[in-house]
C-alpha cells in the first residue's frame, strides 16, 4: 500500500469519527443479546418510545431459555430453562398463564436411586434423605462467606454428600466453588414446571425487531457514546445494555475500548458459570413405557450423579440432567459420548427392558456454547457481592444486564427479565429525553 493511499484512508477515517459521535448523541439504545434480559430491556425502551436495536449472535432469540425440537418436531424438550421459580412474583407466572401453558406436577423425589448400577438399599436411601432434611439450616450464612461444601460440613459426611448434589443439580457447579451468602439470597418460592418455557419466551418477545446472526465484537465507549462493532459493522448508539452471559464477558469475546473499570474486573472475576447439562433420549413407547417408571436417580461413586426426568409432559424422553466438573468433561467430550453415557445409566435403572429402547439423543451443552459458555453465573466464595456491582453504569454509557445481575433473581429467566427492565430504565434516566 502506497503512502497516498494509506494517508488517504487515515483521513476518512478521522472525518468518519466526528460523524459517529454526533450520530450517537442522538442514536438508538443498542442491546446486546437476545435472551430473556436483553428482550425485556428492548420492551422498556420501545413502550418508552426511545430508539433502540437488538444483536444477537444466534439464529434465534430466547437465549438460555430454548426449547428444542431436534428429535422431534412432537417431541419438544426445554434444553435450558424449564422452571418458573419463586412463582409467586416471578413476571414469567402471569404471562404462561395467560397464554394457556401447561403445568406439570413434581413428585419432589425419584422413585428410583440407583448405585453403581444396582439398585439402592432402603438404609441408602434413608441416608440420603436424612442428608438433605437439614441442609437448609446448615447452609444458612454464618460470619464468612464460605464455600456450600465448607458450610455443609458442620452436618457430616451425609450433608456434604446432599450438598453436592444440591450444588451440582441446582447450580451446575461443585460445592466448593458456590458462594454460600450468594446462595442465601436467592429468592425462594413456589415452582412452575411450564412445557415449553423457551417457546414461551420466544412467542411473548417475538414482535420485537431484532438482527440474528449479529455478534458484537467490540464496544468502544472512549467518544460521547458507543460505538457498537458488529459482524455487519459499526453501529454508532447513545448507550448500550450488555446483556451476554458472564461466560461470554469473561472470555473476552467482546472487546471494550477503554477497558472495563477496574470494579467491573474484579467484580467479573468473582463470577463463574455452572455447568448445568441436559442429555435428552427418545425412547421406543413400544419398548418402555417412562410415565410408569417416575423420575430416577443414577449415582455413580466415581463419576457424575444423573438425575432422570422420566416422560416429561407425557412425552416419550428421559431427559438426563447433570452438573459440575463431570458434566464440563461431557459436554467436551461431545455428543456421541453423553448419548452413550446416559443409555448406559438408563439402561441399569430399566434393566432388560431398556434393549434397543433409546432410538435417539441430544446433548444440551451450554459449557461449550460459544454464545453461552456455561449454564448460568455462579458467586464464588468470599464474592457475594459481585452481581451488585456489575450493576453499577460504565461511563453512563455502558449498563451490563442479565441474570448474573438478578439479584435474588439470580440464574432464573425471571430475574434475567427483571434485571433487563431494570437496565432499561437505568438507561431512560441517564439518556436526554
Amino acid at each position: 500500500m502506497g503512502p497516498n493511499r494509506r494517508a488517504l484512508l487515515i483521513g476518512s477515517a478521522l472525518l468518519a469519527a466526528p460523524a459517529l459521535r454526533a450520530a450517537a448523541r442522538t442514536g438508538p439504545v443498542v442491546v446486546v443479546g437476545a435472551g430473556a434480559a436483553g428482550l425485556a430491556a428492548a420492551d422498556v425502551l420501545r413502550r418508552a418510545g426511545r430508539a433502540f436495536r437488538i444483536v444477537e449472535a444466534r439464529d434465534r432469540i430466547g437465549g438460555r431459555a430454548y426449547t428444542d425440537r431436534s428429535l422431534g418436531a412432537d417431541l419438544p424438550f426445554d434444553a435450558g430453562a424449564e422452571y418458573i421459580h419463586w412463582s409467586e412474583r416471578n413476571p414469567w407466572a402471569p404471562i404462561a398463564r395467560a397464554s394457556g401453558a401447561r403445568f406439570a406436577g413434581q413428585e419432589g423425589w425419584a422413585r428410583t436411586l440407583v448405585i453403581d448400577g444396582r439398585p439402592a438399599t432402603e438404609a441408602e436411601r434413608a441416608r440420603r434423605r436424612a442428608g438433605f432434611a437439614g441442609l437448609d439450616a446448615l447452609l444458612v450464612p454464618q460470619g464468612a462467606d464460605t464455600s456450600l461444601a465448607q458450610a455443609a460440613r458442620a452436618g457430616g459426611p451425609d450433608a456434604e454428600t446432599a450438598a453436592a448434589g444440591l450444588s451440582r443439580l441446582s447450580l451446575g457447579e461443585d460445592p466448593e466453588r458456590v458462594s454460600a451468602a450468594d446462595y442465601g439470597r436467592l429468592w425462594s418460592g413456589g415452582d412452575l414446571w411450564v412445557d415449553g418455557y423457551g417457546d414461551l419466551v420466544a412467542r411473548h418477545f417475538a414482535a420485537l425487531p431484532v438482527d440474528l446472526g449479529c455478534p458484537v465484537t467490540g464496544l468502544d465507549w472512549s467518544g460521547d457514546g458507543v460505538r457498537v462493532e458488529t459482524a455487519r459493522g459499526p453501529i454508532a448508539a447513545a448507550a448500550a445494555i450488555v446483556t451476554v452471559p458472564v461466560g461470554v464477558l469473561r472470555a473476552g469475546a467482546i472487546r471494550f475500548t477503554p477497558g472495563l473499570p477496574d470494579a467491573a474486573e474484579a467484580a467479573l472475576a468473582g463470577l463463574g458459570m455452572g455447568a448445568y447439562t441436559k442429555i435428552a433420549l427418545r425412547l421406543d413407547p413400544a419398548r418402555i413405557d417412562p410415565v410408569a417408571l417416575g423420575d430416577a436417580v443414577s449415582v455413580a461413586r466415581d463419576g457424575a450423579t444423573l438425575y432422570f426426568e422420566m416422560a416429561p409432559f407425557g412425552r416419550p424422553l428421559a431427559v438426563a440432567n447433570l452438573g459440575g466438573d463431570l458434566a464440563r468433561d461431557l459436554c467436551r467430550a461431545g455428543e456421541d459420548a453423553a448419548v452413550a453415557l446416559a443409555t448406559e445409566r438408563l439402561a441399569a435403572i430399566l434393566g432388560g427392558n431398556a434393549r434397543g429402547a433409546v432410538t435417539a439423543g441430544r446433548l444440551a451443552g451450554w459449557w461449550t456454547d460459544p454464545h453461552a459458555r456455561g449454564s448460568y453465573s455462579v458467586a464464588r466464595p468470599g464474592h457475594a457481592d459481585a452481581r451488585e456491582a456489575l450493576r453499577r453504569p460504565i461511563g453512563d454509557r455502558i449498563f451490563l444486564a442479565g441474570e448474573a445481575l438478578g439479584d435474588g433473581g439470580a440464574m432464573t429467566v425471571g430475574g434475567a427479565t427483571l434485571d433487563g427492565e431494570r437496565a432499561a430504565r437505568a438507561v431512560l434516566a441517564a439518556l436526554p429525553a
